[in-house]
């Protein structure tokens, strides 16, 4: 499994193409799928990326978790959390990617975007929100702290 660590800012251009960072391309097995999905969060204003590989394994954990057959309220949940997704793959190139105008106004963007790492998915904010996604060091300790008492 692939991880991914570190920021990297990169300039959207008209047509909503990004350069994939060089960091992230350098690490992903040579025989890889080359394929990632990219779907707006659930929680922030944020663009999550998978390799298609942990998607399919993401997306069978939240469907392990729901009766979609039988239960409206699933069906509905699975519904909107397919919604608002798409596949890219980094051109063999200049490993660009295009990522649909609308999932890039969901979350702000405007000129440019910060890749982050975030070991088995890549998060990509607009720059400009970045910040706002990190927790202030007072609440990470306290969850810290929480989590230790598991």
């Amino acid at each position: 499994m692939v991880k991914f660590i570190g920021e990297y800012n990169a300039k959207v251009d008209d047509k909503g193409r990004l350069i994939f960072p060089a960091a992230f391309k350098s690490i992903m097995p040579a025989d890889e799928d080359m394929r990632f999905v990219i779907r707006k969060d659930t929680f922030t204003d944020c663009l999550e990326m998978y390799t298609y590989a942990e998607w399919e394994r993401q997306s069978e954990l939240v469907k392990s978790k729901l009766n979609i057959a039988f239960n409206e309220k699933h069906a509905k949940f699975w519904r909107a959390y397919m919604n608002n997704r798409t596949v890219v793959e980094p051109d063999a190139k200049l490993g660009r990617i295009s990522i649909p105008k609308k999932l890039l106004e969901l979350i702000g963007v405007t000129k440019e975007v910060i890749f982050s790492g975030n070991d088995y998915k890549i998060e990509i904010w607009a720059k400009e929100n970045f910040e706002s996604g990190i927790i202030s060091n007072e609440e990470f300790v306290s969850i810290a702290n929480m989590l230790s008492d598991l």
